[in-house]
C-alpha cells in the first residue's frame, strides 16, 4: 500500500466511523509525522516499539502536553487497528508527557466588554455568543439555523465534544442582532441557490435520508463563509461555515487593541462565562449542564478562579 493509498484508506475508514472532518485531518497529520520520524518506512513494517519510540520523542524532544501525546497515540491506534488490521498491543516503555496543572484563563466582566467593543460585524456577534452561551469555538462556527430557537431563547448544540447534545440559553441582548444576521444570511443563501449553488454539507447519512435537505434553510449555517467551494465528490457549489481562524484572529486583534495583558483566545470567553455564572451564585451542576461537561470535576476547576480571593477567604491585610 503506497503512502497516498494509506492516507486515502485512513479517510475512508474514518468516514465509516463517522469521525468529524477535523479529527480526520488531525489523525492524518499524526500518521504522516510518525512515518517521517521513522525514515519514511511503511507503518506495516513497524510495530509497538516504533510507536513507543515516537511517543517518547514527542515528550522528551518536542515537549508536547499529555493531551497531545494521547492524541498521537489515538491516531496511531486507529491506523493500526482500522486501516492495517494489525491492532497495537500494550504500548509500554515510553516517556509519558507530564500533565500540567493550569488554571483556566478568565477575564473580568470589564475586560470582556473591552475586548468586544473592539470587534465588529459577524466576529463581534460570534464572540458575544461565545461569552453569552459558553459555546466552544467549533460549536459556534458549526451552528445551524434549525438549532437556534430565538422565540424560546434556546440554542441546541448538536454532537458537541464527546458526541453529546445539550441546550443552553440565548442572551436576551443577542436576540435582535441574531434575527438581523439571519435575515441577511437567508438572502445570501437564496441568492446562491438561484445561481446554482447554495448547498451545505449534511451530517451522517442525511444527504441520503432527506433529499433536498442540503438546500433547506434550517440546515444552513448560521455563520456562512464568504465564498463557496466546489465539492469534489458531487460537483455541487457548497457553502462552508465561517472558518474558525477568522474569529480567532479577530479576537486576538481585539484583545491587543484593548490592551489586555493576558493571553486571550476564543476559549477564554467560555472560561469567563462559567466563572461569572458561579460568581452570580448559580449552582455548579447547572453550569456543568450548560457547558456540556460529562464529569462535574471538570467544572470544579472554575471554583479555583472565582474573584473572591483564595476561595472566599479575606486577606488579613483587609481586616478592619
Amino acid at each position: 500500500m503506497t503512502g497516498a493509498r494509506l492516507i486515502t484508506r485512513v479517510r475512508e475508514r474514518a468516514a465509516v466511523r463517522r469521525y468529524s472532518p477535523r479529527t480526520v485531518e488531525v489523525y492524518v497529520r499524526w500518521i504522516v509525522r510518525f512515518v517521517r520520524f521513522h525514515g519514511m518506512q511503511h507503518p506495516s513494517a513497524l510495530g509497538d516499539s516504533a510507536v513507543s519510540a515516537f511517543l517518547t520523542y514527542l515528550a522528551s524532544e518536542r515537549k508536547v502536553a499529555a493531551s497531545t501525546q494521547n492524541q498521537a497515540l489515538a491516531a496511531l491506534a486507529f491506523l493500526y487497528a482500522e486501516v492495517l488490521g494489525q491492532p497495537l498491543g500494550a504500548v509500554q516503555g515510553f516517556l509519558v508527557a507530564k500533565v500540567p496543572h493550569r488554571l483556566p484563563n478568565v477575564l473580568s466582566r470589564a475586560a470582556v466588554r473591552r475586548v468586544l467593543v473592539h470587534m465588529r460585524g459577524t466576529p463581534h456577534l460570534m464572540a458575544s455568543l461565545l461569552y453569552g452561551t459558553g459555546l466552544r469555538l467549533n460549536e459556534c462556527c458549526q451552528l445551524r439555523v434549525k438549532d437556534l430557537d430565538l422565540d424560546r431563547k434556546e440554542l441546541r448544540v448538536r454532537a458537541g465534544k464527546g458526541g453529546r447534545d445539550r441546550v443552553t440559553m440565548v442572551p436576551e441582548s443577542l436576540i435582535a442582532p441574531l434575527r438581523e444576521h439571519l435575515r441577511a444570511a437567508k438572502v445570501l443563501m437564496a441568492r446562491r441557490a438561484s445561481a446554482g449553488g447554495g448547498y451545505v454539507a449534511l451530517p451522517g447519512a442525511m444527504d441520503r435520508k432527506a433529499a433536498g435537505a442540503s438546500r433547506q434553510w434550517g440546515w444552513c449555517w448560521v455563520f456562512p463563509a464568504a465564498r463557496e467551494y466546489r465539492d469534489a465528490s458531487t460537483g455541487e457549489r457548497r457553502t462552508h461555515h465561517l472558518h474558525h481562524t477568522v474569529l480567532q484572529r479577530a479576537v486576538a486583534e481585539a484583545a491587543r487593541r484593548a490592551g489586555i495583558g493576558q493571553r486571550v483566545g476564543c476559549h477564554t470567553f467560555r472560561h469567563s462565562f462559567a466563572t461569572h455564572l458561579l460568581e452570580d451564585g448559580y449552582d455548579i451542576r447547572t453550569v456543568q449542564e450548560l457547558l456540556g461537561h460529562r464529569d462535574v470535576s471538570t467544572t470544579m476547576i472554575y471554583t479555583h478562579v472565582l474573584n473572591r480571593g483564595g476561595r472566599g477567604v479575606r486577606s488579613p491585610l483587609d481586616a478592619p
